[in-house]
């Protein structure tokens, strides 16, 4: 017998255009530096009282594609730079030593501080996005319930990863566009993220995903022609699913552990293939990103810790209204505002 294989439905409606709150204003200079402050040297936490519940994408500076960030605040990252490269090495010593060592470290500091700092000007951020905590010691354990469902001998299919963490997971499908400004945005703010990509449309170039995950995207299954699993018999199964995984592998060295159906539609037939060649776990999702609005599946329009959010590659269109950097830019600055910090799916599934 087929297990489900859609994900579990709310009555709530999808948030639509004229339900979505308004644009909060954007925070001031001073407001930054404390949020900069808290993402340079915490993890996400509870945002402020009061706190804006989503974030409305800024544009970012006339500029912004034409100079890196350092080059946006130029002195104050290189006044850091200059205080830092001033000082003596660090000494294994006693007193004058730990004094030093302390020194040192608060100059390294201040120079992340302005390096973030110029990141989130130059791409038009509301505020800095919140560091994800460190990745836990042992992945949370996958019980049957709401966010997962589970059969004997089966991958996991996970909506939710089950965390107290206030943490989201970006995860980004299929591959067609393959934008130079989204990846210098991610790399720029250090935005963890997970990708899903279909052969036929990642194959024009592998490089460009090769270089997302030199900076610790992670690079997962999404069949090689993205077709609806529902409808094929095991060799056609086995041909989309594993074929994909030894692409995966040839192309980016690493086999992959995670596979998200095609539409979010699978099989048991589908499992038990993807199983077979490697795959442990199947994430779908709880939340989608659009360059001009979020779809909640939740009432309260709000994320939830574990939440896996889904977009897409896609180039500005009729339905896609805007770029992949306004995409990003809007997830970051909802997740920031409900005090959440955006963290790597493999680290905890």
């Amino acid at each position: 017998m087929p297990i489900r294989t859609t994900a579990p439905r709310t009555t709530a409606p999808r948030t639509t255009a004229s339900a979505r709150p308004k644009r909060p204003r954007r925070r001031n200079l001073a407001a930054l530096t404390v949020l900069a402050t808290l993402a340079v040297g915490c993890s996400a936490q509870d945002p402020a009282p009061g706190a804006a519940r989503s974030s409305a994408p800024a544009a970012p500076p006339a500029d912004a594609q034409a100079a890196p960030a350092d080059a946006q605040a130029a002195p104050a990252v290189q006044a850091a730079r200059a205080a830092l490269a001033a000082m003596p090495a660090a000494r294994p010593q006693a007193a004058a030593g730990q004094e030093l060592n302390g020194r040192r470290s608060a100059a390294e500091h201040a120079l992340a501080l302005e390096q973030a700092l110029a990141a989130a000007r130059h791409w038009g951020l509301a505020a800095l996005p919140l560091r994800a905590p460190a990745p836990p010691a042992v992945k949370p354990a996958l019980a049957d319930g709401p966010g997962v469902k589970l059969a004997p001998g089966l991958p996991p299919v996970v909506y939710r990863v089950p965390t107290t963490d206030k943490v989201i997971f970006l995860t980004v499908d299929d591959g067609a566009e393959k934008d130079p400004q989204f990846a210098a945005m991610a790399t720029e703010l250090n935005v963890p993220m997970t990708v899903f990509l279909s052969d036929y449309l990642a194959r024009s170039d592998y490089g460009y995903f090769r270089a997302l995950q030199a900076h610790g995207v992670g690079i997962d299954n999404h069949t090689l022609t993205h077709p609806d699993l529902r409808r094929l018999g095991p060799d056609a199964l086995r041909r989309e699913i594993c074929g994909q995984q030894d692409r995966l592998q040839q192309e980016t060295g690493t086999r992959p552990r995670l596979f998200r159906p095609p539409y979010g539609e699978y099989t048991e037939a589908a499992l038990r293939t993807a199983a077979s060649c490697g795959v442990t776990a199947f994430p779908l999702w709880n939340e989608e990103a659009f360059p001009d609005h979020l779809e909640w599946r939740y009432a309260d329009q709000r994320f939830h810790p574990g939440d896996i959010v889904l977009t897409h590659f896609r180039a500005p269109s009729a339905d896609w209204k805007g770029t992949m950097a306004d995409m990003l830019r809007r997830v970051v600055d909802a997740a920031t505002a409900q005090g959440f910090a955006i963290a790597r799916l493999e680290d905890y599934l």
